[in-house]
């Protein structure tokens, strides 16, 4: 009897799941992001959001829920209904890094999150206040080296938290931390020169170092970017590629239905496939790329791993 009754749930729960998907979408979706308005992550976000509301007749919002590297987006859409209305826009922070950053999450990276589809990859560039001597990268190690203790590096997430690890790592320097929720909160203090460096995603920066507010030393990249081509990458600097890969992918709750997960799927690959749309994102430094979904899983596996590694070899003590 007891079969038979399991039988029975598991096929009303089917026929429902089919039911929900056949209507889906009857009314707008939102896309949870793990940082603060005018964050590069806020702005991919709303970049892709408004031709998939355009795809799903239904209105796509975006919600910004910040803090704690990305764990309290996460935590609320690991807890969300899989129906498809709330979905996250993830990145490395919340799935790759935070596991390894923090003792105790109130959500697995893997068990709570049904994988959707790759969205891209970002570029960051290190940062300084003019008022620091210049202009190459050596120029400041010298100086920090020189002064240890004395200068302040701020980070708005987890990539910063990691690249600026592994960059002390590698030179030695002595720096003070000071935190960030994102990284439009760091900025203030980084033009008024209370902190003198930081590793940063591109939009963040990028009208501040137009006008001269800011001075880019390098982009984390092997390669240079074409929207700074006179910034080295850091390869050129002397230093080791950085083995980490800052990046975003969608995401919905676990056991989201596998007729939402391709409608998804197939409304994304398409959008980021535009060339209109992958012109916005380049602005942004930001590479567009999508994914199957059993491709994002195993990508998404595979930086778990390769940030673990990288937090480690930094001598990154998890909180």
């Amino acid at each position: 009897m007891r079969n038979f009754e399991r039988v029975l749930a598991g096929l009303f729960l089917a026929l429902f799941s089919l039911a929900v998907s056949a209507q889906y979408p009857s009314k707008p979706v939102r896309i949870i992001v793990p940082f603060g308005a005018g964050s590069s992550t806020d702005i991919v976000a709303r970049i892709l959001g408004q031709p998939l509301g355009q795809a799903l007749g239904q209105p796509v919002l975006v919600e910004n829920r910040p803090g704690a590297d990305g764990a309290i987006a996460a935590e609320q859409v690991a807890k969300a209904a899989p129906d498809g209305y709330t979905l996250l826009l993830a990145t490395n922070s919340p799935l790759s890094a935070a596991p390894h950053l923090k003792k105790k999450l109130p959500y697995d990276a893997f068990a709570d999150f049904t994988p959707i589809s790759l969205v891209g990859r970002y570029t960051f560039f290190i940062v300084v206040h003019p008022s620091v001597p210049g202009p190459a990268l050596a120029d400041f190690v010298g100086y920090a080296r020189a002064n240890p203790g004395k200068l302040n590096y701020a980070t708005g997430n987890t990539s910063s938290i990691v690249l600026t690890g592994m960059f002390l790592a590698l030179t030695g320097l002595q720096l003070v931390h000071v935190p960030y929720k994102t990284e439009p909160t760091a900025i203030p203090d980084l033009l008024q020169g209370q902190v003198q460096l930081m590793i940063s995603s591109y939009a963040t920066v990028a009208p501040h170092i137009r006008e001269g507010k800011l001075r880019a030393l390098a982009t984390t990249l092997d390669r240079r970017s074409p929207l700074l081509p006179d910034v080295p990458a850091i390869t050129e600097t002397g230093l080791a590629k950085f083995p980490i890969v800052s990046w975003a992918g969608l995401f919905g709750p676990a056991k989201l239905p596998k007729e939402i997960v391709d409608r998804l799927n197939h409304e994304v690959v398409a959008i980021l496939a535009r060339p209109e749309v992958r012109e916005q994102l380049t602005k942004q430094a930001f590479d567009g790329a999508s994914s199957s979904v059993d491709e994002l899983a195993a990508f998404a596996r595979e930086q778990y791993e390769v940030w673990g590694k990288a937090i480690r070899d930094a001598g990154i003590q998890p909180e």
